[in-house]
């Protein structure tokens, strides 16, 4: 899908309650081309871009970049490495987050405001945007007018956040954008009306912010889970512990705030034999994951091997032919 003159999106469907309608991995640049988030550790992922490429693509991924560390946007980071050679582009807040997923060559750690040229005009900047995630990055085409907002800013909803002071001061630096035409999110459809949007965010995450305090004000201690029971009336109940968390970080506000009497809570201490049994849990699960992606990769093998010699397995003579006449007949 052509965004604008540079920039193309490869959207894949998705069906989690966290991604609305799809996916989006984006293509930038024509000279050397610059990919910005790569998807789950899924097939379908790896298969969707390496379709897009060999259908309409002329150029290799030179550069591979991340809007942030979450295992949506940066799990095929080494397989974009081994399959391109692509460097790969990660925040220096992400970088020590990103450990086991980074391979072991290729890797450049970058700063806010950090200009990446691509050739041909066609320069992106870096922008720091904390908030969702502390390692969060948008990426923007001032020229062409497209920024690339990862979980920052949806398509669709509104984002989950990890520290409400960091988001807001973002949602305002990005506000304030000259000549911003189209915002290209990690999930969902494009936002043609991108200043209305993150206005909308703003007002959205003040409007929370004054239906806990009404909430507190009804008196009583109360928990994060208790006001997000009030509050998110309508919520899909598979969202339930993402709209807690959206509380939680207005909460934590508010306490910085000096707004909030906080009672600390007491974390339950797990028994050993808990422990024990979910550490073999975990332990059986990576040694499942590992054997999975072996078999992936043997099967990848395969299916090449099998494209470059014949089907000898299925014939014991194979079928053999011959010219009748003349080859100008």
């Amino acid at each position: 899908m052509q965004v604008s003159a540079s920039v193309r999106a490869v959207q894949v469907p998705d069906d989690s309650p966290m991604h609305p309608q799809f996916t989006t991995m984006y293509l930038v640049g024509k000279d050397q081309v610059l990919t910005i988030d790569s998807g789950e550790d899924l097939e379908r992922y790896r298969w969707m871009l390496r379709g897009y490429l060999a259908a309409t693509e002329h150029a290799e991924v030179a550069l591979a970049g991340i809007t942030h560390h979450h295992f949506d946007h940066s799990a095929n980071l080494k397989w974009l490495r081994e399959t391109f050679g692509a460097d790969i582009l990660v925040h220096e807040e992400g970088q020590p987050i990103l450990q086991g997923r980074l391979p072991d060559t290729g890797v450049v750690v970058m700063r806010d405001g950090r200009v990446i040229d691509l050739g041909g005009g066609v320069r992106v900047r870096v922008l720091h945007t904390p908030g969702h995630s502390v390692d969060s990055v948008c990426y923007y085409l001032e020229d062409e007018g497209v920024l690339f907002s990862g979980d920052t800013i949806l398509g669709q909803g509104t984002a989950t956040m990890r520290d409400l002071f960091d988001y807001m001061h973002s949602l305002e630096r990005l506000r304030e954008l000259p000549n911003l035409k189209v915002m290209c999110p990690g999930h969902g459809p494009l936002i043609w009306d991108p200043r209305e949007r993150i206005q909308e965010y703003i007002d959205h995450r003040n409007q929370r912010e004054r239906q806990i305090l009404v909430v507190l004000g009804e008196g009583g201690e109360l928990t994060s889970w208790d006001i997000m029971m009030r509050i998110y009336t309508d919520v899909d109940p598979r969202l339930r512990r993402a709209a807690d968390g959206n509380v939680q970080t207005h909460l934590r506000k508010l306490e910085r705030d000096g707004r909030l009497k906080v009672y600390p809570g007491k974390p339950k201490e797990p028994l050993p034999e808990d422990l024990a049994r979910q550490q073999e849990e975990a332990r059986a699960a990576a040694e499942l994951q590992a054997k999975s992606q072996e078999a992936a990769a043997r099967a990848r093998r395969q299916a090449l091997n099998a494209q470059e010699n014949p089907q000898a397995a299925q014939w014991e003579v194979p079928p053999k032919f011959e010219l009748i006449g003349s080859p100008r007949d």
